[in-house]
C-alpha cells in the first residue's frame, strides 16, 4: 500500500482527491492538511510514503513546507499537485526538493501514474512544467553569477531590506506589504538562490551590488 497524505487548502479538492483516491485498492489515505504547517507536522508524525502538496496555501505555502520536510529527512515524497505552471513556482518547488509536479488538470489515471512513479523514486514532470526546467538549466541556472536574474521586482526589493539587516516586520513596513507576504517572498529568494539562510542571502547582496 502506497500511504498518502493531501495537503490543499481547498476542502472540496481535498474531498474530490480522497473520494478518487480511496477507490485505488494500493493507495491508502493516512491524512488531510489544509495548509503547509499542517503538511509539516502531519508529515512527521504520519511518515506517509507520498505528500500531494497544493503550492498557494495559507500560514506555509507548499514550497516552504516541502523544504521543511525534505529538511527533516523524511522518507516520504512530495507530488506537487497545484493550477501553477510558470516558472516563478516551478524551478522554487523543484528546489526545495519535490519529486514530482503535476497540475490539477491531469488526467485522473495519470495523477495515480504519477504518485506509484515519485513513490518509487522517479521524478515526475508535467509536461508545461519539464520546458521550465530544461529552459532553466540551459540558461545555467545553477551558475550563482546569473541566479538572481530569476528574482522578481518585488523579491529584488525584499533581498535588498535583507542586505539592510532589516526583519520581516521592517520591510514589510518599508514596502508597505504584510509580514506574511514577505516571509513568502523571503522563502522564495531562498530557493532561487539556493542559498541556507537570511545571512547568505545578505552576504549575496553585498556580493552582487543589489540594495
Amino acid at each position: 500500500m502506497i500511504r498518502v497524505l493531501i495537503a490543499d487548502d481547498h476542502h472540496v479538492v481535498r474531498r474530490g482527491l480522497l473520494f478518487f483516491l480511496k477507490t485505488q485498492k494500493d493507495i491508502e489515505i493516512v491524512g488531510e492538511a489544509k495548509n503547509g504547517e499542517e503538511a509539516v507536522t502531519l508529515a512527521s508524525s504520519l511518515k506517509p510514503d507520498v505528500i500531494l502538496m497544493d503550492l498557494v496555501m495559507p500560514e506555509v505555502d507548499g514550497i516552504e513546507a516541502t523544504r521543511r520536510i525534505m529538511d527533516m529527512g523524511l522518507a516520504c515524497k512530495v507530488l506537487i499537485l497545484t493550477s501553477f505552471s510558470d516558472q516563478d513556482h516551478v524551478i522554487p518547488a523543484i528546489r526545495a526538493g519535490a519529486a514530482g509536479y503535476q497540475l490539477k488538470d491531469v488526467e485522473p489515471d495519470q495523477l495515480i501514474a504519477s504518485i506509484h512513479a515519485v513513490h518509487r523514486g522517479e521524478s515526475q514532470l508535467h509536461p508545461k512544467v519539464t520546458s521550465h526546467v530544461m529552459s532553466h538549466l540551459t540558461k545555467g541556472g545553477g551558475n550563482n553569477r546569473s541566479l538572481h536574474e530569476e528574482l522578481t521586482k518585488r523579491e529584488l526589493e525584499v533581498l535588498g531590506e535583507i542586505s539592510k539587516g532589516k526583519s520581516n516586520k521592517e520591510i514589510a513596513s518599508s514596502l508597505f506589504i504584510t509580514e506574511k507576504t514577505v516571509k513568502t517572498h523571503v522563502s522564495n529568494i531562498l530557493a532561487k538562490l539556493e542559498l541556507a539562510d537570511r545571512t547568505q542571502a545578505a552576504l549575496y547582496a553585498v556580493k552582487h551590488g543589489i540594495g
